[in-house]
């Protein structure tokens, strides 16, 4: 029987981890390296060796309401995208609120997870970890949850460019950016287009004299905001749009989303458009990219070559000379050091991991890592879910298929993936947003039941199928259910508001106008009334259609705004 579970590290996934374990009866035990708890999002002056590191102007991309914990909603007047360092405070509140800072272990590091002599019988492990004072500690644990997340160890891959050798500028990893004051007036040419990459550049090119951007397959951009200024993913990321991606044409849906992007800024004109279609990747989600290209700050290139001298030759032949310094936004190594190698099974000595979750190697399914996926969605509702789905597994209460069977699914869905990202890493990390969680919700007993909802809360069964996909949904029945979930989805769309109201606007004067005079009007329906009378089939027919139309209005209204 499981019940003392280790926690490797305190950041976003390693708090909610903690509080899953006591919510199921387990007793975690949470180790962190450093003193305090955030992990990613506790932002430091100089980057530390395999730790993350995040830029000082950060801003979240998803929004708050998309991205919270299922249980504890966001503070209503957080703005909608935060800046790293109100997640962080959010963070806190959370581990308060909870009271999860008593299960943590800071300045502890750990050195190695093994399996226990006994494993095939008691599927218990062995944890070594070195305390504040250098100490070295064994302890025993039932299970362990993997929470150090993948952005520790940065991929620099000068050795693929001839010439880096001799380029006199500097050269790094995106890993040890802050901010842009040491680039004022400088030349600088950004490597890669993922998320980094377009805010890296973007910023720097405030700055710099001039800021160069290589992209191998360039990106689709989209901002944050979508109709009416309101989240992106609070209009896209919605259970019906998933049927509608089901039901419909995948070639007619990206005619119409590249068409709908295309008409806010030409990719073609602008350097930016991909070789896939944009459904097929992430896109990339940034404010400010095509403002910056615009204003002739920022130039797209094609990918780097090589380097020449003091200047750099890309795949068009064209150079750019004079460069003081190249920022690779190139990703990262997704290594854990302190498991197991046997659990490194992937072609590239990569983790495999069934749903990306648990190794099928292991006899006793006591292990699981933790946010170790990339989705077009937030991350943390994710990682909530497996915490919730691998604490009923250590327990029992769900059981894995057979390891041949968890190999097929793996082997099936790295293909599957591979249509859209040739690299077996990449298609590795691949999942889809809110299949995955229903997948998981499933095991653990809490995915929604629509019927039941449209029988018994028709306004929220609305909501939850036409509204935003938000965490709440995934409270509001089954184990650890949640007595606020109704009532946080009925409420979700006035925390999206709250942080705009901030100016008081006065209601629009009305001035009389010779048009609207009372005389007039009266005179004017007095004129409509008698041509209408006089074609008495007409007026049954616009009476039951003003009827319908003020019913719709009225439940509409009612549904979507009040609740």
């Amino acid at each position: 029987m499981v019940r003392r579970v280790a926690v490797v590290g305190a950041g976003s996934s390693g708090l909610v981890c903690i509080k899953i374990c006591v919510d199921d009866g387990l007793e975690p035990v949470c180790f962190e390296s450093t003193d305090d708890i955030g992990g990613l999002w506790r932002f430091k002056d100089s980057p530390e060796p395999e730790r993350s590191s995040i830029y000082r102007s950060l801003v979240v991309n998803t929004s708050k309401e998309m991205m919270c914990f299922s249980d504890f909603p966001m503070p209503a007047d957080y703005p909608n995208y935060m800046h790293n360092s109100q997640l962080l405070q959010y963070y806190r509140l959370y581990a308060e609120h909870f009271d999860l800072l008593k299960y943590i272990n800071f300045q502890t590091t750990v050195r190695s997870v093994k399996q226990r002599p006994d494993f095939s019988v008691s599927g218990q492990w062995d944890v070594v970890t070195i305390n504040r004072d250098g100490e070295e500690e064994k302890h025993v644990f039932d299970g362990v949850l993997v929470c150090s997340g993948h952005y520790t160890h940065p991929v620099l891959p000068l050795s693929d460019f001839p010439g880096h050798e001799t380029f006199p500028g500097k050269c790094f990893h995106s890993w040890e950016y802050k901010d842009a004051d040491a680039y004022r007036g400088k030349r600088v040419v950004v490597v890669g287009i993922g998320s980094s990459g377009g805010d890296i550049a973007a910023e720097i090119s405030r700055s710099a004299e001039k800021t160069f951007l290589s992209t191998r397959q360039g990106a689709w951009v989209i901002g944050r905001m979508s109709n009416n200024g309101l989240p992106l993913d609070m209009t896209s990321i919605t259970r019906l749009n998933n049927i509608l991606m089901l039901l419909l044409p995948k070639t007619l849906v990206n005619w119409a989303v590249e068409r709908a992007l295309n008409h806010r800024y030409d990719h073609i004109l602008y350097g930016l458009k991909p070789k896939h279609r944009v459904l097929d990747k992430r896109p990339l989600i940034n404010d400010d990219l095509p403002g910056r290209i615009l204003q002739g700050a920022l130039v797209m290139k094609p990918n780097l070559k090589r380097f020449s001298g003091s200047g750099v030759v890309f795949e068009d032949g064209t150079v750019e000379e004079n460069i003081d310094v190249m920022v690779f936004c190139t990703g990262y190594n997704g290594n854990f050091p302190f498991l197991p190698p046997a659990l490194s099974e992937g072609p590239h000595r990569q983790l495999t991991l069934y749903k990306r979750l648990f190794p099928p190697s292991l006899q006793h399914p006591t292990l699981a890592v933790m946010g170790l996926f990339q989705t077009k969605g937030p991350i943390m509702p994710i990682v909530e879910m497996q915490a919730r789905w691998a604490v009923k597994v250590f327990a029992g209460l769900s059981r894995l298929p057979p390891k041949e069977k968890m190999l097929a699914v793996i082997e099936s869905e790295r293909k599957r993936n591979m249509k859209s990202y040739p690299c077996p890493r990449q298609a590795d990390l691949q999942v889809d947003y809110i299949p995955y969680l229903d997948f998981m919700a499933d095991e653990v007993g809490v995915r929604p039941n629509f019927l039941r909802l449209l029988l018994r809360d028709p306004v929220l069964w609305v909501k939850v199928l036409c509204g935003p996909c938000t965490p709440y949904q995934y409270r509001l029945n089954g184990p650890g259910r949640w007595v606020g979930a109704r009532q946080a989805i009925l409420t979700q769309w006035e925390r999206v508001a709250q942080p705009f109201r901030t100016r008081a606007i006065p209601e629009p004067e009305t001035t009389p106008s010779v048009l609207f005079s009372p005389w007039l009007l009266m005179f004017g329906g007095t004129v409509i009334t008698a041509v209408l009378l006089s074609k008495n089939e007409i007026v049954p027919v616009l009476q039951g259609a003003a009827q319908a139309l003020d019913r719709c209005k009225i439940y509409l209204k009612d549904i979507w705004f009040t609740g």
